[in-house]
């Protein structure tokens, strides 16, 4: 049977497709403690501050905030921001190691959703975006509105 959240998306980082040209997507397990599964369960995660980083062949995640459980017991973690490790295959670390140490590229986290009863984190291969990459890519989207917005009314001319 299937959780009631199962594939939901529960926290999704908007800003980062907003700073960054998203070119390749990675999945990556999550290593929580009980308590803050329950969180996530509930949605009060914030990724938007958050990003990763490699070292020693393994990948960790900073600043990603999981609100402590309200009836949650002793295991609460006192830190809502810490450190927490991330489950990759060592190919796939390798890979972003790889790609990530070229000029401009980050590693960013884009969301996070549960997948067969596990929490995981879509991890994105970005390369920062300049300030008049951030004004075009405005441009276009409000030329396609208004685009989509004539469209409309030429439809309802025709009815």
């Amino acid at each position: 049977m299937a959780k009631k959240n199962d594939g939901k998306v529960l926290a999704q980082n908007k800003k980062a497709s907003h700073d960054y040209f998203i070119e390749d997507t990675y999945e990556a397990g999550m290593v929580l403690t009980g308590t803050e599964i329950k969180s996530i369960r509930n949605a009060r995660v914030n990724i938007g501050d958050a990003f990763a980083t490699i070292r020693n062949g393994e990948i960790h995640i900073h600043n990603m905030h999981i609100s402590p459980f309200e009836q949650g017991n002793r295991y609460n973690p006192t830190d809502p921001t810490r450190t927490r490790k991330l489950l990759m295959h060592k190919a796939q670390i390798n890979k972003l190691l790889g790609l990530s140490k070229q000029e401009g590229y980050s590693i960013v986290p884009l969301k996070i959703y549960i997948k067969n009863g596990y929490a995981k984190l879509l991890l994105g291969l970005g390369k920062g975006k300049k300030q008049y990459d951030k004004r075009d890519a405005a441009a276009k989207r409000d030329a396609q509105r208004d685009i989509q917005r004539v469209l409309r009314e030429k439809q309802k001319i025709a009815r």
